[in-house]
């Protein structure tokens, strides 16, 4: 019997053996990444979300947007024509979790910032088909309604900041009185019109 058959036939052995290939792989492909100035320095005038902007984007994940979104222009023709700068992973070194994304159901959103005005991104989370026939996108309107009280901004901050976010004291301490009363509406806005827009124009 040949050797390559004794190995395939050791269930224990092949397991054995795929793991250290796998491992070997990653090694060589991921820990690099973690020395990479690139990938581990934010980009220039990058600053952390604000009270607002960060419960905004707790927001957009609650409710899904990140499923049928990504936040990732990759570095191809048709889609930095389309969406402009492909992304870089200097924008996303304070985002925990990143929210880069697979699936695009919806148009990619890395460089909505500004593209849009409050007024229109308002009309389209009440009803998507008020500003686009037809999207298939659900309506939020219990946005307009639900407003925050910022009980847990304050240590969402603390949390982030531990793991290397530059949040200052007088940030956290002013987070609850930031946000205390702000519609979700307006905190999912600001959020959406920060997105991007320090790369929005770079060619």
């Amino acid at each position: 019997m040949k050797n390559h058959d004794l190995v395939e036939k050791n269930v224990g052995l092949m397991a054995f053996l795929i793991v250290i290939a796998i491992s070997f792989g990653a090694l060589v492909e991921i820990v690099p990444q973690f020395f990479q100035k690139e990938t581990t320095e934010p980009i220039a005038g990058l600053k952390p979300w604000n009270a607002i902007q960060l419960e905004g984007r707790d927001i957009y994940i609650r409710e899904g947007c990140h499923v049928c979104h990504t936040q990732m222009v990759r570095p191809l023709r048709a889609e930095v024509e389309r969406y402009g700068h492909y992304s870089v992973a200097g924008e996303s070194v304070y985002d925990h979790p990143f929210l880069w994304g697979s699936k695009r159901t919806g148009p990619d959103l890395a460089r909505v910032g500004k593209r849009y005005s409050d007024t229109w991104h308002k009309a389209h989370l009440y009803n998507p088909r008020n500003v686009v026939p037809k999207s298939n996108m659900p309506a939020f309107p219990w946005l307009f309604d639900n407003k925050l009280d910022g009980k847990y901004t304050a240590k969402k901050m603390e949390a982030l900041r531990s793991v290397g976010v530059p949040y200052t004291d007088a940030d956290i301490k002013g987070a609850k009185a930031a946000v205390d009363g702000v519609a979700e509406i307006d905190a999912l806005v600001a959020y959406l019109q920060q997105l991007g827009i320090l790369l929005t124009h770079k060619r």
